[in-house]
């Protein structure tokens, strides 16, 4: 059943997926029905699950589960990723495809501007100053929604980055 995202209970287990560029406003739109359709009737083992599904920064989509009211199962877990699945096809063109699931990209905000480096230039990019230790990154590995809210945005050098740091 769906759940407005900001109703969910701090302990609500959330999936963070970065998509490989911002999503336009009719994208976001057509993600977040999609997303409210799937919750509304996902369920685990027969049972629903009190879900959501959000869009933060048009760029990354966000599934929460209420783990308190019923788990969360492989099956249930492997539903939603067909859903995450579907929006990248519907997202893809002939002339660019769309990914939820490129992991060697990393998001950074600054001035209210989502900027993306590749993995492998991350190092080049700190030697340059162009990412700072205070430069916000998101760690898209919080496991819950407390997590999310406090942990999810933070400065580089209290990320895995702050290693590129060291060097610097």
């Amino acid at each position: 059943m769906y759940i407005p995202f900001e109703d969910m209970p701090a302990q609500a287990r959330v999936w963070i997926y970065q998509g490989s560029r911002t999503l336009s406003h009719a994208e976001e739109e057509y993600a977040q029905q999609l997303g409210q359709q799937f919750t509304s009737a996902w369920a685990a083992h027969g049972q629903p699950l009190r879900s959501s599904v959000k869009i933060f920064h048009s760029r990354f989509l966000v599934i929460a589960v209420d783990e308190g009211h019923n788990m969360a199962s492989g099956c249930s877990i492997d539903a939603s990723v067909a859903l995450v699945k579907e929006l990248e096809e519907k997202f893809s063109t002939e002339r660019e495809s769309f990914s939820f699931f490129d992991r060697t990209k990393v998001a950074f905000l600054h001035q209210d501007e989502i900027f993306v480096e590749s993995t492998a230039q991350l190092k080049q990019q700190v030697l340059e100053g162009r990412i700072k230790p205070e430069t916000l990154t998101f760690n898209n590995l919080v496991s819950n929604k407390e997590q999310f809210e406090k942990e999810w945005v933070i400065p580089a050098k209290d990320s895995w980055l702050s290693r590129y740091f060291k060097t610097v």
